[in-house]
């Protein structure tokens, strides 16, 4: 149901962004409404991780799979937990200049019709704060 598709170039490497968004045992340090993580399995082009989030008197825990071809593209899927369907992708498109662009879609629904009730109430805005939270991320490790 909430859907969001954004472009955005930022003057990093695209390998450090895609180290950046594949690091996701990272994510509790910065991301807000990201309480915890653990990874359950690591190989090559795959993370399975537990995720916790929490926004306000809400807190769930789900487990995603999020295949990757590095240093272009991560894309994470819904395994577990309190979505009907969870789509997530993250492309780096790297630009003549050394910077890149990265085209990020996500799209998902709650099983629980209060809790995308809730969260649909402040989608757009916690998106903004999650695409700036990765943004500010790569400007405290890259300058």
């Amino acid at each position: 149901m909430p859907t969001h598709a954004e472009k955005r170039t930022l003057p990093y490497t695209r390998e450090q962004l895609f180290d950046l968004v594949i690091d996701v045992e990272k994510y509790p340090d910065f991301l807000p409404w990201c309480l915890g993580c653990r990874v359950k399995k690591r190989e090559e082009g795959l993370v399975v991780a537990d995720m916790i989030i929490g926004f306000k008197v809400f807190r769930e825990g789900f487990t995603s799979q999020v295949s990757h071809q590095r240093p272009f593209r991560i894309d994470v899927s819904y395994a577990d937990g309190p979505f009907k369907y969870l789509d997530n992708h993250w492309i780096f498109n790297e630009l003549e200049n050394g910077h890149t662009e990265i085209d990020f879609f996500v799209d998902f629904e709650f099983r629980s019709r209060i809790l995308q009730a809730a969260i649909g109430a402040v989608f757009g805005e916690a998106v903004r704060k999650m695409i700036n939270a990765f943004e500010s991320r790569a400007h405290d490790l890259h300058g």
